[in-house]
């Protein structure tokens, strides 16, 4: 299995009925503001660095972000605040992230537990598990991986519900929060933080300088 195949796989997946319905319903009204794009309307496959020793788990493309930029993180108010805490402390090489041909470069491998746009950014158990199969294969095709860093609790447990798998893991011992940090039973290091959503940056949940501490935190490991 190679990423090219993961990826077609992912943007091919028609699982869900529900996330299939609801994207495509999205992609065809479009937000005002967005009216002359095409939008990407499928899966949201991840992207980066497949050297990577870094993985930044989110929980799903948002719905005039990625699901219509096809690339997850991109294009929205998330996207906005991750990539400028991302570039100042070194791990992408610009603040921003518009577009699928942008030019940006990721000192990591970012994706989205879930990949297709939910209602309400509520996956569903059964929506969650189907998408589990992807994860899994991202897990066994980034040979490299050292240090996972779950945004927001589903990406933090997504990464623990994989590992379970193969090591007798409890998720009441991996409490998530922000700036937490595990070692899991292989080695592998996982962190929690806030997702960067607007509500958690606009009520200042989560700050810039919280999260760029953080991320100097990260890059230590790495």
């Amino acid at each position: 299995m190679s990423f090219e195949k993961l990826e077609n796989e992912v943007t091919s997946c028609r699982k869900c009925d529900r996330l299939v319905e609801f994207r495509q319903k999205i992609a065809q009204q479009k937000r005002k503001s967005y009216m002359n794009w095409e939008y990407w309307g499928k899966g949201v496959p991840g992207y980066g660095d497949i050297n990577a020793k870094l993985m930044i788990l989110g929980l799903a493309p948002a719905a005039h972000g990625g699901n219509r930029t096809g690339r997850v993180f991109t294009g929205d108010k998330s996207a906005d605040f991750l990539f400028k805490c991302l570039h100042h402390v070194g791990l992408a090489n610009q603040p921003n992230s518009d577009h699928r041909n942008d030019g940006l470069s990721l000192d990591g491998y970012i994706t989205p537990a879930v990949k297709c746009v939910p209602p309400g950014d509520k996956p569903t158990s059964e929506e969650k598990e189907n998408c589990e199969p992807f994860l899994s294969r991202e897990f066994e095709l980034l040979k490299n991986l050292q240090v996972v860093l779950g945004l927001g609790k589903i990406g933090f447990d997504s990464c623990l519900k994989f590992h379970r798998k193969f090591h007798p893991i409890k998720l009441k011992d991996y409490q998530f929060g922000h700036g937490v940090r595990y070692e899991l039973p292989n080695g592998l290091v996982l962190f929690g933080a806030f997702h960067p959503s607007p509500r958690n940056v606009n009520t200042g949940r989560l700050t810039f300088n919280m999260m760029v501490d953080f991320l100097n935190r990260v890059k230590k490991e790495l």
